[in-house]
Protein backbone atom coordinates (compact mmCIF):
# COMPACT_ATOMS: atom_id res chain seq x y z
CA UNK A 1 0.00 0.00 0.00
CA UNK A 2 1.24 3.48 -0.89
CA UNK A 3 1.93 5.19 2.43
CA UNK A 4 0.92 8.57 0.95
CA UNK A 5 -2.62 7.24 0.52
CA UNK A 6 -3.05 7.47 4.30
CA UNK A 7 -4.44 10.88 5.37
CA UNK A 8 -2.59 10.73 8.70
CA UNK A 9 0.73 10.27 6.90
CA UNK A 10 -0.06 13.20 4.61
CA UNK A 11 -0.87 15.42 7.58
CA UNK A 12 2.30 14.34 9.37
CA UNK A 13 4.38 15.14 6.29
CA UNK A 14 2.68 18.54 5.89
CA UNK A 15 3.29 19.32 9.57
CA UNK A 16 6.95 18.41 9.22
CA UNK A 17 7.37 20.70 6.21
CA UNK A 18 5.61 23.57 8.00
CA UNK A 19 7.79 23.12 11.08
CA UNK A 20 10.96 23.25 8.98
CA UNK A 21 9.81 26.34 7.06
CA UNK A 22 8.56 28.23 10.12
CA UNK A 23 11.65 27.33 12.16
CA UNK A 24 13.94 28.48 9.34
CA UNK A 25 12.14 31.83 9.02
CA UNK A 26 12.08 32.48 12.77
CA UNK A 27 15.71 31.45 13.30
CA UNK A 28 16.86 33.63 10.39
CA UNK A 29 14.90 36.59 11.76
CA UNK A 30 16.35 36.34 15.26
CA UNK A 31 19.89 35.72 14.06
CA UNK A 32 19.65 38.92 12.03
CA UNK A 33 18.20 40.77 15.03
CA UNK A 34 21.03 39.57 17.24
CA UNK A 35 23.51 41.12 14.84
CA UNK A 36 21.84 44.52 14.63
CA UNK A 37 19.68 45.12 17.69
CA UNK A 38 20.90 46.84 20.83
CA UNK A 39 19.58 46.41 24.33
CA UNK A 40 16.83 48.95 24.93
CA UNK A 41 13.61 49.06 26.88
CA UNK A 42 12.43 49.11 30.45
CA UNK A 43 14.18 47.04 33.10
CA UNK A 44 12.29 44.99 35.68
CA UNK A 45 12.50 46.09 39.32
CA UNK A 46 13.95 42.83 40.62
CA UNK A 47 17.60 42.03 40.12
CA UNK A 48 19.68 38.88 40.45
CA UNK A 49 23.26 39.43 41.70
CA UNK A 50 23.18 42.95 40.31
CA UNK A 51 21.76 41.87 36.98
CA UNK A 52 18.37 43.05 35.72
CA UNK A 53 16.29 41.83 32.80
CA UNK A 54 14.36 43.84 30.25
CA UNK A 55 10.58 43.65 30.17
CA UNK A 56 10.29 41.79 26.89
CA UNK A 57 6.84 41.04 25.56
CA UNK A 58 6.03 37.54 24.41
CA UNK A 59 6.85 37.32 20.69
CA UNK A 60 3.70 37.23 18.59
CA UNK A 61 5.02 34.27 16.63
CA UNK A 62 5.41 32.22 19.80
CA UNK A 63 1.87 33.01 20.94
CA UNK A 64 0.39 32.16 17.54
CA UNK A 65 2.41 28.94 17.32
CA UNK A 66 1.21 27.91 20.79
CA UNK A 67 -2.45 28.54 19.98
CA UNK A 68 -2.20 26.75 16.63
CA UNK A 69 -0.52 23.80 18.35
CA UNK A 70 -3.24 23.60 21.00
CA UNK A 71 -6.02 23.69 18.38
CA UNK A 72 -4.26 21.01 16.34
CA UNK A 73 -3.73 18.84 19.45
CA UNK A 74 -7.44 18.92 20.36
CA UNK A 75 -8.43 18.16 16.78
CA UNK A 76 -5.94 15.29 16.55
CA UNK A 77 -7.06 13.80 19.86
CA UNK A 78 -10.81 14.08 19.28
CA UNK A 79 -11.23 13.78 15.51
CA UNK A 80 -8.01 13.18 13.63
CA UNK A 81 -6.90 10.17 15.66
CA UNK A 82 -9.44 9.47 18.41
CA UNK A 83 -8.51 7.30 21.36
CA UNK A 84 -10.99 4.57 20.38
CA UNK A 85 -9.38 4.07 16.98
CA UNK A 86 -6.66 1.64 15.98
CA UNK A 87 -3.97 0.83 18.51
CA UNK A 88 -0.98 -1.47 18.26
CA UNK A 89 -1.74 -2.98 21.67
CA UNK A 90 -5.31 -3.73 20.60
CA UNK A 91 -4.11 -5.29 17.36
CA UNK A 92 -1.57 -7.38 19.28
CA UNK A 93 -4.23 -8.64 21.70
CA UNK A 94 -6.57 -9.52 18.84
CA UNK A 95 -3.85 -11.42 17.00
CA UNK A 96 -2.79 -13.28 20.15
CA UNK A 97 -6.40 -14.27 20.85
CA UNK A 98 -6.81 -15.45 17.25
CA UNK A 99 -3.60 -17.51 17.32
CA UNK A 100 -4.51 -19.00 20.72
CA UNK A 101 -7.90 -20.04 19.34
CA UNK A 102 -6.26 -21.65 16.31
CA UNK A 103 -3.73 -23.37 18.56
CA UNK A 104 -6.41 -24.71 20.89
CA UNK A 105 -8.43 -26.01 17.96
CA UNK A 106 -5.41 -27.71 16.39
CA UNK A 107 -4.35 -29.41 19.62
CA UNK A 108 -7.78 -30.03 21.11
CA UNK A 109 -7.12 -33.75 21.56
CA UNK A 110 -3.35 -34.34 21.67
CA UNK A 111 -1.94 -37.78 22.36
CA UNK A 112 0.19 -38.42 25.43
CA UNK A 113 3.52 -37.98 23.62
CA UNK A 114 2.44 -34.66 22.13
CA UNK A 115 1.11 -33.46 25.49
CA UNK A 116 4.35 -34.36 27.26
CA UNK A 117 6.50 -32.73 24.58
CA UNK A 118 4.42 -29.57 24.69
CA UNK A 119 4.53 -29.51 28.49
CA UNK A 120 8.29 -29.98 28.60
CA UNK A 121 8.89 -27.17 26.11
CA UNK A 122 6.68 -24.73 28.01
CA UNK A 123 8.15 -25.78 31.36
CA UNK A 124 11.74 -25.19 30.22
CA UNK A 125 10.88 -21.68 28.98
CA UNK A 126 8.35 -20.45 31.54
CA UNK A 127 8.97 -22.49 34.70
CA UNK A 128 12.58 -23.71 34.76
CA UNK A 129 14.14 -20.25 35.40
CA UNK A 130 12.62 -20.38 38.93
CA UNK A 131 11.92 -24.07 39.60
CA UNK A 132 15.02 -25.49 37.94
CA UNK A 133 15.43 -27.63 34.84
CA UNK A 134 14.88 -30.79 36.88
CA UNK A 135 12.13 -29.22 38.99
CA UNK A 136 14.20 -29.31 42.19
CA UNK A 137 13.33 -25.73 43.18
CA UNK A 138 16.94 -24.53 42.93
CA UNK A 139 17.97 -25.14 46.55
CA UNK A 140 14.71 -23.95 48.08
CA UNK A 141 14.49 -20.69 46.13
CA UNK A 142 11.13 -21.87 44.77
CA UNK A 143 8.83 -24.86 45.06
CA UNK A 144 10.31 -28.29 44.25
CA UNK A 145 8.22 -30.62 42.10
CA UNK A 146 10.07 -33.71 43.23
CA UNK A 147 7.51 -34.03 46.04
CA UNK A 148 4.08 -32.52 46.62
CA UNK A 149 4.80 -30.43 49.72
CA UNK A 150 7.37 -30.22 52.50
CA UNK A 151 6.38 -30.36 56.15
CA UNK A 152 7.17 -26.66 56.50
CA UNK A 153 4.85 -25.83 53.60
CA UNK A 154 1.97 -27.85 55.04
CA UNK A 155 2.44 -26.21 58.45
CA UNK A 156 2.41 -22.77 56.82
CA UNK A 157 -0.87 -23.49 55.02
CA UNK A 158 -2.52 -24.84 58.18
CA UNK A 159 -1.48 -21.75 60.15
CA UNK A 160 -2.17 -19.14 57.48
CA UNK A 161 -4.83 -20.65 55.27
CA UNK A 162 -4.78 -20.60 51.48
CA UNK A 163 -7.09 -18.44 49.42
CA UNK A 164 -5.05 -18.31 46.23
CA UNK A 165 -6.91 -20.59 43.85
CA UNK A 166 -10.25 -18.77 43.92
CA UNK A 167 -11.09 -19.40 40.25
CA UNK A 168 -11.15 -23.18 40.78
CA UNK A 169 -11.63 -23.53 44.55
CA UNK A 170 -13.70 -20.45 45.42
CA UNK A 171 -14.15 -21.29 49.08
CA UNK A 172 -10.45 -21.23 49.85
CA UNK A 173 -9.05 -22.67 53.06
CA UNK A 174 -9.38 -20.76 56.34
CA UNK A 175 -6.40 -20.61 58.71
CA UNK A 176 -6.02 -22.60 61.91
CA UNK A 177 -8.28 -25.51 61.04
CA UNK A 178 -5.98 -27.27 63.50
CA UNK A 179 -4.82 -25.42 66.60
CA UNK A 180 -2.92 -27.98 68.64
CA UNK A 181 0.81 -27.92 67.89
CA UNK A 182 1.11 -31.71 68.17
CA UNK A 183 -1.78 -32.22 65.74
CA UNK A 184 -0.31 -29.75 63.25
CA UNK A 185 3.07 -31.47 63.40
CA UNK A 186 1.55 -34.95 62.99
CA UNK A 187 -0.67 -33.96 60.05
CA UNK A 188 2.10 -31.99 58.36
CA UNK A 189 4.49 -34.94 58.60
CA UNK A 190 1.83 -37.33 57.29
CA UNK A 191 0.95 -35.20 54.26
CA UNK A 192 4.57 -34.33 53.45
CA UNK A 193 5.45 -38.02 53.73
CA UNK A 194 3.10 -38.87 50.91
CA UNK A 195 0.25 -40.20 53.08
CA UNK A 196 2.34 -43.16 54.17
CA UNK A 197 2.20 -44.76 57.58
CA UNK A 198 -0.50 -44.42 60.19
CA UNK A 199 -2.97 -41.65 59.50
CA UNK A 200 -3.28 -39.16 62.41
CA UNK A 201 -6.74 -38.89 63.87
CA UNK A 202 -6.62 -35.12 63.44
CA UNK A 203 -6.32 -35.55 59.66
CA UNK A 204 -10.07 -36.09 59.69
CA UNK A 205 -10.46 -32.30 59.82
CA UNK A 206 -8.56 -32.04 56.52
CA UNK A 207 -10.35 -35.02 54.97
CA UNK A 208 -13.64 -33.13 55.08
CA UNK A 209 -12.47 -31.13 52.06
CA UNK A 210 -9.37 -32.89 50.70
CA UNK A 211 -10.72 -36.43 51.08
CA UNK A 212 -9.30 -39.31 53.06
CA UNK A 213 -6.89 -40.05 50.21
CA UNK A 214 -5.85 -36.38 49.95
CA UNK A 215 -6.74 -36.15 46.26
CA UNK A 216 -9.14 -33.28 46.78
CA UNK A 217 -12.65 -32.54 45.57
CA UNK A 218 -13.70 -30.50 42.51
CA UNK A 219 -14.58 -26.89 43.41
CA UNK A 220 -13.87 -27.61 47.09
CA UNK A 221 -10.18 -28.34 47.70
CA UNK A 222 -7.09 -29.23 45.64
CA UNK A 223 -5.10 -32.44 45.58
CA UNK A 224 -2.56 -32.40 48.43
CA UNK A 225 -1.22 -35.90 47.84
CA UNK A 226 0.25 -35.37 44.37
CA UNK A 227 0.11 -33.19 41.29
CA UNK A 228 -2.72 -33.26 38.80
CA UNK A 229 -3.52 -31.09 35.82
CA UNK A 230 -6.39 -29.26 37.54
CA UNK A 231 -4.12 -28.20 40.41
CA UNK A 232 -1.30 -26.98 38.16
CA UNK A 233 -3.75 -25.19 35.87
CA UNK A 234 -5.30 -23.44 38.89
CA UNK A 235 -1.90 -22.26 40.13
CA UNK A 236 -0.97 -20.99 36.67
CA UNK A 237 -4.27 -19.14 36.43
CA UNK A 238 -4.38 -17.61 39.93
CA UNK A 239 -0.77 -17.60 41.12
CA UNK A 240 0.11 -18.73 44.60
CA UNK A 241 1.49 -17.49 47.91
CA UNK A 242 3.30 -19.79 50.31
CA UNK A 243 6.07 -19.95 52.85
CA UNK A 244 8.71 -19.66 50.09
CA UNK A 245 7.23 -16.59 48.43
CA UNK A 246 4.78 -15.50 45.75
CA UNK A 247 4.40 -17.06 42.33
CA UNK A 248 2.92 -14.75 39.67
CA UNK A 249 -0.14 -15.83 37.76
CA UNK A 250 -0.18 -16.61 34.06
CA UNK A 251 -3.64 -15.25 33.27
CA UNK A 252 -2.52 -12.76 30.61
CA UNK A 253 -3.10 -15.06 27.64
CA UNK A 254 0.42 -16.45 27.53
CA UNK A 255 -0.84 -19.98 28.05
CA UNK A 256 -3.96 -21.62 26.65
CA UNK A 257 -5.95 -24.21 28.60
CA UNK A 258 -4.35 -27.08 26.69
CA UNK A 259 -0.88 -25.64 27.39
CA UNK A 260 -1.66 -25.44 31.11
CA UNK A 261 -2.82 -29.04 30.99
CA UNK A 262 0.40 -30.01 29.22
CA UNK A 263 2.52 -28.29 31.88
CA UNK A 264 0.52 -30.08 34.57
CA UNK A 265 1.09 -33.44 32.93
CA UNK A 266 4.81 -32.78 32.61
CA UNK A 267 5.09 -31.69 36.27
CA UNK A 268 3.30 -34.89 37.24
CA UNK A 269 6.02 -36.85 35.46
CA UNK A 270 8.73 -35.06 37.49
CA UNK A 271 7.28 -36.24 40.79
CA UNK A 272 6.49 -39.78 39.62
Amino acid sequence: MNWLSDDINKLALLAAVLIVVISTVIISKYIKQMKTDKSTGELVDKEWDGIKEYKNELPVGWAVSFLVLMVWAFWYFLAGYPVNSFSQIGQWNEEVAQKNAEFSKKWANPDEATLMGMGEGIYLVQCAPCHGITGDGIDGKSHSFTSRMTQEQVTYVINNGANNLKSVYPGGMPPMMLTDAADIKAVSAYIAGGFKGEQPASYGVCAGCHGMDGKGMPYVAPNIKGYDTSLVSAVLTDGKKGNIGIMPKFDDGRLTDIQKEAVGRYIQSIGE
